[in-house]
């Protein structure tokens, strides 16, 4: 979906760290996270900035990039790539089915707004169904075409990094 209506993979990229994730970058990071010449990345980005979708402020000689969360589109375009990724049905899913889960995490690529291919999270909570688990990695896949792997743990450690999408 998002590939027909953004055609330059560049600016799809772009989009996914900034909008998936309160992500920032600079320009000569980014084209080497996302393997690209430092030039294509330039003109994406400040295309990007020049419509809005995103902001920069200067930290010391370079230019820090970020979404500008007061775009009036900052909402529906965040909600499109969290379609685009599936996360969002993906997330609803697994904690109504699981049982108690008191929190869910996004960790590892996901949580740095990369799309790897395989979504790792932390459920936290007790009791929870680990049958269903095995059930919802094959379903998972076969829709949004992603490897979901999940780690129960019965509490919190605290020091989890990642995002949380469901509890407090």
């Amino acid at each position: 979906m998002l590939e027909s209506l953004v055609t330059s993979k560049t600016r799809i990229k772009l989009l996914l760290k900034f909008f998936s994730h309160a992500n920032s970058g600079y320009l000569r990071a980014l084209a080497k996270e996302f393997d690209e010449s430092t030039n294509s990345v330039r003109v994406e980005l400040n295309r990007l900035t020049e419509a809005g979708l995103l902001v920069s402020e200067e930290d010391g000689k370079t230019k820090l990039y970020k979404a500008n969360q007061d775009h009036p589109f900052f909402t529906e375009i965040t909600n499109m790539v969290s379609k685009f990724l599936g996360l969002d049905d993906l997330m609803e899913r697994i904690v109504k089915r699981m049982g108690d889960v008191d929190k869910a995490y996004i960790i590892g690529d996901y949580a740095k707004g990369i799309d790897s291919g395989t979504v790792h999270m932390i459920l936290i909570g007790k009791e929870l169904d680990t049958k269903y688990l095995d059930f919802i990695r094959e379903k998972t896949y076969e829709k949004v075409h992603r490897k979901v792997e999940v780690s129960i743990l019965a509490t919190d450690p605290g020091d989890i990094h990642g995002i949380l999408v469901y509890g407090k």
